[in-house]
């Protein structure tokens, strides 16, 4: 391996045992994190990595540690990698005798000495979180995946000051948390060395080097920086400015609303082509999807607004979660409530003609209860024993359900009460780390409230409250009007929380506002009143739980919902019905006609694309393929002619979409095929690649003759090359062929046909589509079987992924019985994956039926 650079010896030093000492087992147990914070001070870590051309030939790294100790103490570092791998340990200059077992180095405290230390480790770095492609790489340590790279105390209350130096390929770019201050370069490599850093833990120190395009522009007098891969020149002039415009804007409103100064200098952020996940926080150097930052011309609402909201989170992450952050990862929800919380509100004056509160409802309540109506739901603040499970700990609940917990506290405590106990606590704990009760500490001195009470049923338990409504009436008017809270889980638990109750009137909703704080609650502003057609217990999109709707209510709202003139109040609608078809109160059927009547006049967007992913996934998961073909044609003419009706662009593309992934019968897949083939266009709607690419794939799974040619013309069509080696890892799981399918699944079953996460599961999805019902029944204990591994090797987000693409095509009593046996026979099984398997499959046993 080249290197003109950095003189890393390879030398190899003899493991030897040390005794008195009990090893500190597998991952990072609390109790090892807690030792070691009390007992180090002052750290920095100033590393070195040596890229080779090769992607096959290891990375090379340095590490120095310097830090401070009261006395001599045994030190336990992180590192998990084989021997082989770990080359030359030094402990204040000198060789020194350590042990590496379960993942960690071990220096005993006789090599160690009271004020300032220093070791020194050169070794080979796990290609596990360095995403290596031949024309890029990038870091990933997120939650705990430092030590699979380089030796380090790998926990988020051990912030450290970094100093980088990395060696790559000739005419590679690189950037990383802090500034470049100085370049070196050579006929085939550069050397470039990065400013230290501010304190950040491990999970947030990253670095990015590969081929990459840079964009720049200055906003309020602030440098930004864009590194992208993106062919499509077009395609980035009509999104840079947008994308440097919602930085600035975002910067600008945490500034304010935090009254502290952007605390980590410069700004660069990354469009990484298929990444793991929307984005990532890295102070300095922010990671995004591509496809979610630079959109296509086709770009839905919905898909204009997750990117401002991406880039408002992964900004505010930069005061919650980066400038303060979570002593142990049981606390992980609190950086992505705060980044999601502000986000809503970063988002609302840039987009004045959405409505805000609608958004909220939808962005955070649909999402939620996908996971906290089921067996599987977890609380949003849990348990922690060892962080090798931390990353089981993400999810809808702390992105979604936390979100709306905090909104009922915001409201609680007051807006302003709020904020200025925000600004408190980031001064408090700056660059620092602080853990819940800290915040409640602080909120507490601000209400009446008993938070601690309420943050148990909230924030300590799983699941949602179910409601009830009674409504009395007599002589033409309301007598009384309660609404009854249970417990599911029958723990007795009550929420909190206040809503706002719709009684529905020819003439408009009347709203009546209600605090909830007992099991039963009497709607007393009701009283009097006229007899409602209707009660819509969460009209106004507050409150939370399982709103199961009266058969009055019910029926009046399937057949009449296009009649309610607030947008708010129909989504609210839409969504109490859905949760009601879950129930099986209401029927796939009875919801679908009700789709069918009322969405073609539907004159909010935000509804229209909620609306059509209830009927798709309506349409796939609940319904028969018999009642699917007969629906289809009918279904097929209406997402036509919404097509042709939509007003704008974005709303065409939601309406073509939806057509897309559900069309089944000849006629509609032959215009698909035939819009793919450029033969028809849509007027006011320009296909980009992507939608092409998109159209071929759902072609191919549909069968149609020449699915194998439209598979190979799509993939010589593609100019980018990452899209096209990504649809290329995908062309076999769309094979008509059996064989070849099964061949596409056992690839999976490897490692590296895992790593790039995005593309193993597209791939699984598909050969688990509806339509691919019973061959693909046969992936499904196999895919179980491999979800521990997959906890194990890949990212956070990977194993409800992996799960949701493995089941979520499945309807049938057989596929639900294999789910069933295999969590009979692993009695065993963690109790997150297990969570995580209960919530993949809920729908798949409603729909199946009980055993």
């Amino acid at each position: 391996m080249p290197t003109l650079f950095l003189a890393i010896t390879l030398v190899t030093t003899t493991l030897t045992a040390q005794s008195g000492s009990e090893p500190p087992g597998r991952g990072i147990p609390e109790s090892l994190a807690r030792a070691r914070a009390a007992a180090v001070r002052d750290l920095r870590y100033e590393l070195a990595f040596v890229v080779p051309d090769d992607r096959g030939e290891p990375v090379q790294g340095r590490a120095v540690l310097r830090f401070r100790l009261a006395a001599p103490h045994r030190l336990v570092l992180d590192f998990a990698q084989p021997p082989e791998r770990l080359r030359h340990v030094r402990v204040g200059g000198a060789d020194v005798a350590f042990t590496l077992h379960d993942g960690h180095l071990t220096i005993p405290a006789s090599a160690t000495k009271a004020g300032d230390n220093e070791i020194a480790v050169e070794f080979l770095a796990g290609d596990e979180p360095l995403n290596r492609d031949p024309e890029f790489l990038y870091t990933l340590f997120v939650p705990a995946r430092a030590h699979r790279a380089f030796p380090c105390f790998d926990q988020p209350d051990l912030k450290a000051r970094y100093t980088l130096t990395l060696e790559i390929p000739a005419g590679w770019q690189a950037v990383s948390n802090a500034a470049a201050v100085a370049t070196e370069a050579a006929e085939r490599r550069t050397r470039i060395r990065f400013a230290e850093t501010p304190p950040i833990p491990t999970y947030l120190f990253a670095f990015v080097a590969g081929r990459f395009s840079v964009e720049t522009a200055e906003r309020n007098g602030r440098p930004f920086r864009l590194f992208h891969r993106e062919t499509d020149v077009a395609k980035v002039a009509r999104n840079r400015e947008a994308v440097f415009d919602l930085h600035a804007a975002a910067l600008a409103w945490l500034e304010e609303y935090t009254g502290i100064p952007y605390p980590f200098g410069k700004f660069d952020f990354i469009a990484l082509p298929s990444f793991q996940f929307s984005g990532m926080e890295h102070p300095g150097a922010v990671y995004y999807n591509a496809a979610s930052l630079l959109v296509e011309e086709s770009a839905t609402q919905n898909q204009l607004l997750a990117r401002a909201g991406v880039i408002a989170h992964e900004t505010a992450h930069m005061w919650f979660g980066n400038l303060v952050t979570m002593r142990w990862f049981n606390d992980v929800w609190m950086k992505e409530v705060f980044a999601n919380f502000m986000a809503a509100k970063i988002v609302n004056p840039l987009f004045p003609q959405v409505n805000h509160e609608l958004r909220f409802l939808l962005a955070h309540y649909p999402e939620t209860y996908q996971v906290d109506r089921t067996a599987g739901a977890n609380p949003i603040r849990q348990g922690l024993a060892n962080l090798d499970e931390a990353g089981q700990l993400y999810g809808a609940i702390i992105y979604g359900k936390a979100p709306i917990v905090m909104r009922q506290l915001e409201m609680i405590v007051g807006e302003r009460a709020f904020r200025d106990a925000l600004r408190e606590y980031l001064k408090t704990y700056r660059f620092g780390t602080a853990t819940w009760l800290d915040l409640v500490r602080i909120l507490d001195a601000r209400t009446p409230e008993n938070l601690s009470a309420w943050s148990r049923a909230w924030v300590e338990e799983r699941g949602r409250p179910e409601f009830t409504s009674t409504l009395r009436t007599g002589r033409g008017r309301v007598s009384r009007l309660t609404l009854t809270m249970s417990d599911p889980l029958r723990r007795g638990l009550v929420w909190p929380q206040r809503l706002r109750v719709g009684l529905g009137y020819a003439t408009g909703i009347r709203e009546v506002p209600l605090y909830i704080d007992g099991r039963t609650t009497r709607v007393r502003e009701a009283e009097r009143l006229p007899p409602p057609l209707f009660v819509l217990p969460n009209a106004g999109g507050l409150g939370y739980g399982l709103f199961l709707l009266d058969e009055t209510s019910r029926t009046y709202l399937l057949g009449h919902i296009e009649t309610i003139a607030d947008p708010l109040t129909r989504g609210s609608a839409w969504v109490t019905l859905w949760e009601n078809l879950l129930e099986a109160a209401v029927t796939p059927g009875g919801f679908l006609d009700a789709v069918m009547r009322s969405l073609p006049r539907e004159s909010d967007e935000q509804n229209v694309q909620r609306v059509l992913a209830y009927t798709t996934r309506a349409f796939w998961r609940h319904l028969p393929p018999e009642e699917r073909a007969r629906r289809a044609p009918a279904l097929e003419a209406m997402l036509r002619a919404g097509i042709e009706r939509a007003p704008t662009t974005s709303a065409k593309a939601a309406w073509f979409a939806a057509f897309r992934d559900v069309v089944l019968t000849p006629a509609g897949v032959q215009w698909l095929e035939a819009v793919w083939r450029r033969q028809e266009g849509i007027p006011g709607l320009t296909l980009a690649e992507t939608d092409e690419i998109a159209m071929a794939l759902e072609l191919a799974v549909r069968e149609v003759p020449t699915w194998r040619d439209i598979l190979q013309a799509q993939h010589d069509r593609i100019q980018n090359s990452d899209r096209k080696a990504r649809f290329a890892f995908a062309m076999p799981a769309l094979s008509a062929d059996p064989a070849e399918r099964e061949r596409a699944f056992a690839r999976l079953r490897q490692v590296e046909h895992r790593r790039r996460e995005p593309w193993a599961i597209e791939s699984l999805a598909y050969l688990n589509h509806p339509l691919r019902d019973p061959h693909a029944r046969r992936f499904l204990r196999p895919a179980l079987e491999l979800l521990r591994e997959i906890q194990q090797t890949g990212d956070i987000f990977f194993p409800a992924r992996w799960t949701e693409a493995v089941l979520g095509g499945h309807r049938s009593p057989e596929a639900a019985a294999i789910i069933r046996d295999f969590l009979g026979r692993e009695l065993q099984y963690p109790q997150r994956l297990r969570w995580t398997i209960l919530t993949a499959a809920d729908e798949l046993f409603r729909v199946a039926g009980p055993t």
